[in-house]
């Protein structure tokens, strides 16, 4: 054990951790340094919130506030109808560790997602997911110490690994020799380690137990040696949102939305730049540009299109003659795009942008390049929209959604703006809703598992009051609770608050992180990943 360490607070993050997940593994005891947080501290599950994914959950979480506030709603940031992956610079609220730089507290942060490119503050980042592999650090050259020390460091898992769970297990190895080094050369007062295979895992291999286990018991593993070496005083674990089956439907929005006469579409046309394209082309050629230029192939499929003969069309031949799934696994995705019927998103009145917004943007006038809702009856036909969106059943008689509901029951602060205009729950988080155009609204789920609201929150340590009633925790609760773990006051604009297992130490003001020029992610392998996962459509 290292005494001399001086780490007062460790914030476990672990990617869709919930007690559907970790419940029979602790049955097991394969995870004795996570069960004994469970045991000896408080423990909950976590409401997520909406929309319940990765890229906007955990800026949410080290923040303390909703996406209306930090600025980040999915994947994808948008300006106008073209699009980019979201980066660090894109959340407009100041996290965690750079709130306590204001009170001289050191942090070490590894593996967070949405950290890149990071900002300036008393400590060390490795960031994590929406990153590059090979990504800026703080201090700058930081993980070519980082390497140099502990060997091979990656951001994202080897894609030559004899098989995924092994190349998940490296990462997670990966991440607890990092952390400590980087604890020792620090010294951190606070420390954020997160673990992300545990939630990809589900989106490649749901049914693969040994691969999801062992995952999980390298991630316990890295707790254990943490806690041994550096003894922090308290110890917090939550999670970003939980997972589960979905024993549903996939709802392809915009194809009803066709249907109701609010979605134009064409075929062969440019329709939403997709990850695809992208990939490529421009970012191929090393360019940040999103602008595509499509190859002969991709021509002659847009003329086949317009003509009628529509990627779909071809889609539903294949499927009767059997071999879809053989055709698809080889067929480049740009070439598909290309022939394919696509959302004509200037001339629609409303649309699903990407599904992970867990909603419908309207098209207005004076927003949008090419808006054709005027201002004036932005209410009415968001209205009309939330009517037909309720109304939509399940091919066995039920409510797709659990609720739809305008943005601002959801998103409130100065980034609500670049939210849908309509949020769309599904019921129970069963069905899995899709951007995509397959000329029919349903279909069955293209990931079987997927995410749900519950999370998972556990805290033990000097700190914690082990009695508490914890009530509802939800995921902007974190934040505030892990300043109050430190005596550090909270953020007067968070929306979550200290837990009732920690003593709250107050609030005070602190500026936004609005001051933050808006960087390109643009990067084949970061594009890549998040569709590989499903994350983009």
């Amino acid at each position: 054990m290292d005494d001399g360490s001086s780490l007062q607070t460790l914030l476990v993050g672990i990617d869709a951790a919930c007690d559907r997940v970790l419940a029979p593994m602790f049955e097991d005891g394969d995870l004795p340094a996570l069960e004994s947080i469970y045991e000896q501290g408080v423990s909950s599950s976590l409401e997520s919130q909406i929309p319940p994914w990765t890229a906007s959950a955990w800026p949410s979480l080290y923040t303390g506030k909703n996406p209306g506030k930090h600025g980040v709603f999915g994947f994808l940031s948008f300006d106008g109808y073209d699009w980019d992956v979201v980066n660090a610079s894109d959340v407009r609220e100041r996290a965690l560790w750079e709130l306590l730089d204001d009170h001289g507290l050191t942090s070490v942060v590894v593996n967070v997602p949405v950290t890149h490119p990071p900002r300036e503050f008393d400590g060390a980042l490795i960031p994590g997911y929406t990153a590059p592999e090979d990504p800026d650090c703080h201090p700058s050259g930081l993980l070519e110490e980082v390497r140099d020390e502990i060997g091979e460091y990656r951001v994202y898992p080897d894609e030559d690994a004899a098989d995924l769970g092994t190349a998940y297990v490296d990462c997670a190895r990966m991440r607890g020799e990092a952390f400590r080094y980087l604890a020792d050369r620090f010294d951190p007062a606070f420390g954020f380690l997160e673990f992300q295979g545990t939630d990809s895992i589900f989106h490649e291999e749901p049914e693969n137990d040994e691969a999801i286990r062992s995952i999980y018991r390298e991630v316990d593993r890295q707790l254990a040696t943490i806690l041994e070496s550096h003894d922090p005083d308290t110890v917090i674990v939550a999670s970003d949102h939980g997972m589960g089956p979905y024993d549903g439907y996939e709802f392809r929005v915009n194809d009803y939305l066709r249907d109701e006469g609010l979605v134009a579409t064409e075929n062969g046309g440019d329709g939403m730049p997709t990850w695809a394209t992208v990939r490529d082309d421009s970012l191929k050629r090393g360019e940040d540009s999103t602008e595509y230029d499509p190859g002969a192939a991709e021509r002659a499929m847009a003329a086949a299109a317009k003509a009628g003969l529509t990627s779909q069309r071809i889609g539903r031949l294949l499927e009767r003659l059997g071999i879809y799934d053989l055709v698809a696994a080889y067929a480049p995705t740009g070439l598909v795009n290309a022939g394919a019927t696509q959302v004509d998103f200037p001339e629609s009145t409303a649309y699903v942008r990407s599904r992970i917004e867990l909603g419908v943007r309207l098209n207005l006038e004076g927003r949008e390049p090419n808006g054709v809702v005027p201002r004036e009856e932005y209410e009415t036909v968001r209205t009309r929209v939330i009517d037909a969106l309720r109304s939509a059943t399940t091919p066995d008689g039920e409510p797709v959604f659990e609720a739809v509901r305008p943005r601002e029951e959801f998103f409130h602060g100065p980034e609500s703006e670049h939210a849908v205009d309509i949020v769309t729950i599904p019921a129970d988080f069963e069905h899995l809703l899709s951007a995509t155009l397959r000329d029919e609204p349903f279909g069955p789920p293209s990931e079987p598992w997927n995410h749900k609201l519950g999370g998972t929150f556990a805290a033990r340590g000097a700190a914690i009051d082990s009695a508490a009633d914890l009530g509802d925790p939800h995921l902007f609760d974190v934040a505030p609770t892990v300043l109050a773990s430190l005596g550090v006051p909270i953020d007067d604009r968070m929306d979550g608050q200290p837990l009732p297992c920690v003593d709250s130490p107050g609030t005070q003001s602190y500026s936004r992180a609005d001051d933050r020029n808006a960087v390109a992610t643009a990067d084949e392998a970061v594009e890549d990943r998040l569709a590989d996962l499903g994350y983009l459509e």
